[in-house]
C-alpha cells in the first residue's frame, strides 16, 4: 500500500476513535464510529486476495447495521425524550437496540459470526487493530451509557459469548481464529460486569489490549499464521517463543500472571453483588478457553515436530531483541503484585 494511503487510513482510525471516545453527542459518537469503519476497510482488503475482500465485505455490511441501529436507538430516545445526550439514554426500547448494536460491533455472541471469518481474511497487524483498537469506541458507548442497559440481556450475552469463545476454539488450527474466540470469551468477561463496575470492565479492556498485542506481534515476528508451523518456531527464536507461552498463559488467566488480575476482581465484584452463581458458570466456562491456551503453549514450546522442516539452516537464533515486544512481554506477564495500586483506582 501506498505510504500515503497508510498514513491517512491510520490517522482516520486515531480520529474516528478519538471523537467517539470524547463525544456526549449520539450524532457525533456515530460519525467517529463511521470514520473508523471507512478507515480499516482498506486495510483489511489491501492484499487483494479474494479472502480478504470477502473479510472486508463482511465487516462493511456488519458495521454498518450496527451503526444504523445505534443511530435507530439514539433517535427512539431523543424522540422519547428530547435528549440527545449519551448518558441520558432513559428510553427502554432505546436501551435494548442499542445493547444489540453494540453487541454486534464488539462481536458479542450471538452476534460473533463475523468476526473469526474477518480475522482469518485480514493480515497479522490489520487483525490486531480490529481485536484491540476497533474495540474501544464501543466499549466506550457501553462505559457511558452502563447505568441504563439491561442486565439480563448483558449478562447473558456475556455467558454466551464466554462459552462460545471458549468451545467454538477447540477444534481451531488457524491462530488468528483461535484468537479471535479468544477474544469473544475475554469480551464476555468484560460486558458481565460493566453495569456493576464499569472502571473495572476498562482496565479488563487495558490488560486484555496488552497481552493481546503482545501475541499478536510475537507472531508476527515469527511468521507464524497456524499451529503446523507453530511447531517449528522455537528453533528460530527459543527466547521469543518462552515468553510466547507465558503471554499465552497470561491470556488464559493462571495465577502468577497479569491476566489472573482482571478475572480475578470481575469474580470478586460478581459475588459483591451476590451473583454468586453467575460468577461459578463463568469461571467454569472460562476453563474451555483454557484448554486451547495450553495447547498453544504446548505446540509452541513443549513438543517437537514430527518431520524436519525442508529448510537447510533450522537454527536462527541470532535474531535482533525487539524492545518493544519485551517491555510488552514483561508486562503482559508480571503487572499482578501491582494490583493493590490498580485497586485504589477503581
Amino acid at each position: 500500500m501506498n505510504p500515503y494511503a497508510n498514513l491517512i487510513f491510520s490517522m482516520s482510525l486515531i480520529l474516528g476513535t478519538t471523537i467517539t471516545i470524547s463525544s456526549n453527542h449520539w450524532m457525533m459518537a456515530w460519525t467517529g464510529l463511521e470514520i473508523n469503519t471507512l478507515a480499516i476497510i482498506p486495510l483489511i482488503s489491501k492484499s487483494h486476495h479474494p479472502r480478504a475482500t470477502e473479510a472486508a465485505v463482511k465487516y462493511f455490511l456488519v458495521q454498518a447495521t450496527a451503526s444504523t441501529l445505534i443511530l435507530f436507538s439514539s433517535t427512539i430516545n431523543a424522540w422519547q425524550t428530547g435528549q440527545w445526550d449519551i448518558s441520558q439514554l432513559t428510553q427502554p426500547t432505546a436501551s435494548i437496540v442499542l445493547t444489540t448494536a453494540v453487541a454486534m460491533k464488539l462481536g458479542l455472541a450471538p452476534f460473533h459470526f463475523w468476526f473469526p471469518e474477518v480475522l482469518q481474511g485480514s493480515s497479522m497487524t490489520t487483525a490486531l487493530l480490529l481485536s484491540t483498537m476497533m474495540k474501544l469506541p464501543p466499549i466506550t458507548i457501553l462505559f457511558l451509557t452502563s447505568h441504563s442497559l439491561n442486565p439480563t440481556i448483558l449478562t447473558t450475552m456475556a455467558l454466551t459469548s464466554t462459552a462460545l469463545g471458549g468451545w467454538m476454539g477447540l477444534n481451531q488450527t488457524q491462530l488468528r481464529k483461535i484468537l479471535a474466540f479468544s477474544s469473544i470469551s475475554h469480551l464476555g468477561w468484560m460486558s458481565i460486569i460493566i453495569i456493576y463496575n464499569p472502571k473495572l470492565t476498562l482496565l479488563t479492556f487495558y490488560l486484555y489490549t496488552l497481552m493481546t498485542t503482545t501475541t499478536f506481534l510475537t507472531l508476527n515476528t515469527i511468521k507464524t499464521l497456524n499451529l503446523s508451523t507453530m511447531m517449528t518456531s522455537w528453533t528460530k527464536s527459543p527466547t521469543l517463543n518462552a515468553t510466547l507461552m507465558l503471554t499465552l498463559l497470561s491470556l488464559a488467566g493462571l495465577p502468577p500472571l497479569t491476566g489472573f488480575l482482571p478475572k480475578w476482581l470481575i469474580i470478586q465484584e460478581l459475588t459483591k453483588q451476590e451473583m454468586t452463581p453467575t460468577a461459578t458458570i463463568i469461571t467454569m466456562l472460562s476453563l474451555l478457553g483454557l484448554f486451547f491456551y495450553l495447547r498453544l503453549t504446548y505446540y509452541s514450546t513443549i513438543t517437537l515436530p514430527p518431520n524436519p522442516t525442508n529448510r537447510m539452516k533450522q537454527w536462527h537464533i541470532n535474531t535482533k531483541t525487539n524492545t518493544t515486544i519485551a517491555t510488552l512481554s514483561s508486562l503482559s506477564i508480571l503487572l499482578l503484585p501491582i494490583s493493590p495500586i490498580m485497586l485504589t483506582t477503581l
